[in-house]
Formats: C-alpha cells, sequence, structure tokens
C-alpha cells in the first residue's frame, strides 16, 4: 500500500504556532491535503500528549503504532532543540523523533524531562549533547526514528552556517549510523542535497513543518509500504527503499535560501557574497550564509573558494577532494521529486487578494472538490487541469508543473516570492535559478 506522509509538524504548545491547532483539526486539514499518514508532533508536551491520548485510536493493536483519527492515520513524533557544547564549540540542532508506541513515548519523555522543560515548548530545548541523547533513546527502544529536521537552515540544523557542523560525524561520532534519515527542509531539494557526496548513504526525507494547519503537505514524502505499521514506516525509510518520492517546495520560496541580512535590505547568491568576503555591504557585518551558500562549500564541486568563511569556521584548511569525493551521488540513489506551491498560495496570486480572504478559501475548496485534494491536483493529468472551471488558475498550476515560475528568493528568515511566466514570454529564469546553476 502507498501513504504520503507528514511526519514532521507542530501542535498547538509549540513557539509561534497556530492556536487552532488540535488533533481533529489536523485530521480534517490532512484530507485536504492528501496526506495519510501524518506525524503527531510534540508528544513530549504534557498537555499535547493528554489530547493526542484523548483523540487517538488504535487501528489494531498497539505493537502497530499507527493511530487514528477522522479516518486519518497519525505516527507518534516530535521535533527537539539540542543546545550543547562539544570539543569547545557551540551547537543548536533540531531532531525529529518518531516513536512506536504511547508506552515508548512516555518513556521518551521520562528521559528527556532530564535535559529541559518539557512543558515550557511543544518542541523543547535540551541540554543533552547529540550523541548523549541518540545513546540513552537506543537504550530505550532501538526502533526509535532520529531524523536530523531541515538539515542546512542556518539557525537550529546539523549543517546550519551559525551553529552547524561540517560533517554528520562531527555531531554523531559513533551514532552515525542510528540516523533513519535526513530531513531536506525548506530551502533546499533532493537536487540540492544530492551534490554532497557524503550523504549518499542516508535517504532524503521532506516534510511540512507546519506551524498552522494549512500549512500541512506544502512537503510531504511518498512512501510504499506492505502494511500499515510502524514497523514497515520505518522499514520503508530506512535505506529509502519504500521512498516512491517527495513533494517538495521551491528552494527559492524557502526563508533561507540565499545569503543576506533582511534589516539591510539585502539579498545576495553566495557568488555575490564570496565577493563580499561575506560581509554585508550595508552594515559591514557578516552575512547570515544560507541554504545554497553552505551546500556549495560541502559540495563536491567545491574547490576551498570560500572553506571557513561560515561563522565560526574561520581559518580551516581544505583538504583536497579525491576523485570520488567529485562525483556526487549516483544514480540508484537518487529518488524523483516534485515542485509544488500550495494551492491557497497560487490562488492567491493569480486573483491578487489575501491567502486568507474568503474569495481565496471559495476557490480552494472548490479545487479540492474537484480533485480530491491538493497534491492530487499535481498529479492530475493536463488534460484534467484544463477542464478546471477557473482557467487562470488551471494555467497557474499547469505553470508550476512545468517550472515556468521566476523567483524573488528568499534569505535571512524572509520567505521568496514568485511569480508566473506568461505564454511566449523568453524562457528566462529567476535569479535564484540562474544562480544555482552557475554554481552547480
Amino acid at each position: 500500500m502507498d501513504v504520503v506522509a507528514d511526519l514532521h509538524i507542530h501542535g498547538r504548545y509549540s513557539a509561534a504556532t497556530s492556536p487552532k491547532l488540535s488533533v481533529p483539526t489536523l485530521a480534517g486539514w490532512a484530507k485536504k491535503k492528501g496526506i495519510s499518514l501524518l506525524g503527531t508532533a510534540d508528544f513530549t508536551h504534557p498537555l499535547w500528549m493528554k489530547e493526542l491520548k484523548q483523540y487517538l485510536h488504535n487501528t489494531d493493536d498497539e505493537t502497530h503504532g499507527i493511530y487514528t483519527c477522522k479516518d486519518v492515520n497519525f505516527l507518534l513524533s516530535v521535533e527537539v532543540s539540542n543546545v550543547f557544547e562539544q570539543e569547545g564549540k557551540a551547537y543548536k540542532i533540531h531532531t525529529v523523533l518518531l516513536a512506536p508506541s504511547f508506552e515508548v513515548a512516555e518513556q521518551i519523555r521520562e528521559e528527556l524531562a532530564k535535559g529541559g522543560n518539557l512543558a515550557e515548548d511543544g518542541r523543547p530545548t535540551l541540554s543533552f549533547s547529540i550523541e548523549e541523547m541518540v545513546e540513552t533513546l537506543m537504550q530505550i527502544d532501538k526502533r526509535i526514528g532520529i531524523i536530523p529536521a531541515h538539515i542546512w537552515t542556518p539557525w537550529f540544523s546539523l549543517f546550519g552556517s551559525k551553529f552547524g557542523a561540517d560533517s554528520v560525524e562531527e555531531v554523531y561520532g559513533s551514532y552515525s549510523n542510528y540516523i533513519l534519515a535526513l530531513e531536506t527542509g525548506l530551502s533546499s531539494d533532493p537536487a540540492m542535497n544530492w551534490r554532497v557526496k557524503a550523504l549518499e548513504r542516508f535517504p532524503l526525507v521532506s516534510f511540512s513543518d507546519a506551524h498552522s494547519p494549512a500549512n500541512l503537505a506544502r512537503e510531504a514524502t511518498h512512501l510504499r509500504l506492505d502494511e500499515l505499521s510502524y514497523a514497515d514506516v520505518y522499514r520503508a525509510i530506512k535505506g529509502g527503499k519504500g521512498i516512491l518520492k517527495t513533494y517538495e517546495y521551491f528552494p527559492q520560496e524557502g526563508k533561507y535560501f540565499y545569503d543576506g541580512h533582511r534589516k539591510c535590505n539585502v539579498c545576495l547568491s553566495p557568488e555575490e557574497s564570496l565577493a563580499l568576503k561575506n560581509i554585508c555591504p550595508v552594515c559591514h557585518k557578516p552575512l547570515t550564509l544560507g541554504v545554497l551558500h553552505r551546500i556549495y562549500e560541502l559540495s563536491a564541486e567545491y574547490e576551498g573558494k570560500s572553506k571557513g568563511s561560515s561563522e565560526g569556521k574561520e581559518g580551516k584548511k581544505e583538504e583536497k577532494k579525491d576523485s570520488q569525493d567529485m562525483e556526487g551521488w549516483s544514480e540508484e540513489k537518487k529518488k524523483p521529486f516534485i515542485h509544488i506551491i500550495p494551492l491557497r498560495q497560487l490562488i492567491s496570486y493569480v486573483l491578487k487578494k489575501g491567502a486568507n480572504t474568503k474569495a481565496v478559501n471559495g476557490v480552494y475548496d472548490r479545487l479540492i472538490r474537484y480533485f480530491g485534494s491538493e497534491l492530487s491536483a499535481y498529479e492530475s493529468s493536463d488534460e484534467h487541469i484544463q477542464l478546471l472551471g477557473n482557467v487562470e488558475v488551471a494555467k497557474a498550476i499547469l505553470a508550476v508543473k512545468k517550472g515556468a515560475v521566476v523567483w524573488k528568493p528568499g534569505c535571512d528568515g524572509q520567505f521568496g516570492t514568485f511569480s508566473i511566466k506568461e505564454k511566449g514570454e523568453e524562457d528566462k529564469k529567476g535569479a535564484g535559478e540562474a544562480k544555482q546553476r552557475t554554481l552547480f
């Protein structure tokens, strides 16, 4: 059986989230979006855990680890934030954890409470190092899924420019083999990650990191299972054999695709940043280096032009890469993916009205009735899309499917913006696309 999974989301007890988030509300939006397996989010928070136990029911028995609400399947998940020092360096890293049962989730809560206040935030901040946490989790249950979250974003990620590492082993050490998969994050897509040869041994997954119900499925992962169980979801992700494809945000829309300073109104490609020695031309302070820059630094094509330019990495020398490291990923390891733009956002662009307005919501509801779900719209044939009553919206969906989108890339916490190329317009690309091609 096939499921479309979004296993990294948040409940209303996490910081900067919608107060409308509840288990039944998430289930309703999951149906609209086309999600058949949803992460519960935030199971370490005592009030959210109480709500999970109230609304979620076993599909078969506790050993299956899959629960339901309003005919939507859920899997126990949480994102945690580890803030720690290791060998004299500070790290701030987010990780998604998956649990096979409520019993195991309660054991995780008991152990993690020793490193932080779980009631303070649905995404708790922990003082454990990553190695300490993984060792503790594996003592509880080796079936616990460990997925480094949005691995490239500057502030709280495995490879982020502010507090990240240059390799998996730098943070995980001998526990690297316990990583289930790596989450690409909104500001990168699989093709960008394929440039980093060292990541080839890890499957890539994409999830929404939604802080509101409407943002579910802005990224998701299509899995093929033998049966609907936690064990089979784990098996499908492990090694990537059960990953059929991922649905991806256009990375240029992500908040950290390019380098920049939002307050200075500066947004630069890595090439432009390197020419300025990664210093803001307005305030003359170090730029916030984005995802594309970090991937460039760790990619097969990199030849030492900027190694050590990221914050906290000055003075390092680039070692010469051997020919194997220059190859990138092998073709058999690469999984298909498609770029999407959330439909309410696309309708808002076409109607030139706010995404939360009555007019946009009305068109959105009609599209859901027509296609069955949001992701189904992007899986539909061109002929089916062309039969949609709203011609302009149909054209916009087709344009997204064909990649006929021009971007002003996001940077330093600000989302990118897009426009649709008109028929007959020259095949020009947005700045983000053009710069990415010259780098890669």
